[in-house]
């Protein structure tokens, strides 16, 4: 148990991510069926982004400061009353939508909320599927990058159901959840074709099992593929990823809205929307199984301490990293450093 204050990454108002801080402020404590966690690593993801500017209008309204922050890896450090499944000391991960998302997740049974990952301490909700055990053998940075990224690239495998040689279009490749994807596609002896704009990200997406490579132009996207996973387009565009497909195809969606007939432009392919908030598809136990077996691994692509936390956030959203972006926090006792 701690009671003095912390260093935290804040909204302060909405805006860009050149507005965010870090600032001190109260240490959260755990009430009935929560957990306190000192945050090891924390990572940064499209809502963190979408919340601090005001994107989701009148569904979503902040109070702040806001610290965002979604995924996170870190230790126990109290847990609230009636919490039986960790104990002080545990090593966790997870991911915990802030608290302001509970209108969102009001259809959810168990939703997993958190007082936001970017912040040297964090409290959430115990009894849900987003939060687990984290397994020795799986580094916290790995853990953390995972929560998301990973339960979602084990749904998308789930929902599709590729057969071996089957061909599947991956939309935003280069992202997150693509990195992540491409290597279980491989392994499920799907034909891939992936989208990528600079030639780093090609080399990246060809390492992790792609076949083939192309640009982010839709005149360039294949006909007749068996799938097409969309990790990047908006609703206005998904004729785009539709007209790649074979009839009876499946178009497999990350992004909000959940797609329609009417949004793709075809009524005869098969239509998913994949946001596992409620861990319906295992949650945090199969991700630290399959990253315990080698069978997950997120791409990391840059490293920063909490004291560089506002340049991590602009970074991401100004520069589209290869993979993750992970802010690291200072063991306790020390400081970190730019």
């Amino acid at each position: 148990m701690t009671d003095h204050t912390m260093r935290a990454l804040v909204a302060t108002g909405y805006g860009e991510p050149e507005r965010l801080t870090i600032a001190d402020l109260p240490v959260p404590r755990p009430g009935p069926g929560q957990i306190q966690v000192r945050t090891t690593v924390a990572t940064i993801n499209p809502p963190d982004l979408h919340a601090i500017s005001g994107g989701f209008g009148d569904a979503l309204r902040l109070e702040f400061p806001y610290v965002p922050g979604t995924e996170f890896a870190g230790t126990v450090t109290e847990a609230g009353p009636g919490v039986t499944a960790y104990r002080v000391g545990d090593e966790v991960f997870g991911s915990a939508l802030p608290r302001p998302f509970a209108p969102i997740l009001a259809a959810v049974p168990r939703p997993s909320l958190s007082t936001g990952a970017l912040a040297e301490y964090l409290v959430c909700e115990a009894d849900t599927h987003l939060i687990g055990l984290r397994p020795a053998g799986v580094p916290a940075e790995q853990a953390a990058a995972l929560a998301i990224a990973g339960s979602t690239a084990q749904a998308l495998l789930d929902v599709t159901a590729l057969k071996p040689g089957e061909s599947v279009l991956v939309i935003g490749a280069t992202g997150a959840v693509g990195t992540t994807v491409l290597p279980l596609l491989a392994a499920a002896g799907a034909r891939i074709i992936a989208t990528a704009a600079r030639e780093a990200g090609a080399t990246l997406l060809r390492r992790l099992g792609a076949h083939e490579i192309i640009g982010h132009d839709p005149a360039g996207y294949p006909s007749g593929v068996d799938a097409v996973f969309n990790l990047a387009l908006s609703a206005a565009r998904l004729p785009d990823a539709a007209r790649a497909l074979r009839p009876g195809g499946r178009l497999v969606s990350i992004i909000y809205p959940e797609p329609t007939a009417e949004q793709a432009g075809r009524d005869d392919v098969d239509l998913h929307f994949v946001w596992d908030v409620a861990g319906v598809h295992g949650g945090m136990p199969r991700v630290a199984e399959a990253a315990s077996a080698g069978e997950l691994t997120a791409v990391i692509a840059g490293r920063y301490p909490l004291a560089d936390g506002v340049r991590a956030v602009v970074d991401y959203a100004r520069t589209h990293p290869l993979g993750k972006i992970v802010v690291t926090f200072p063991a306790p006792g020390t400081e970190a450093t730019a």
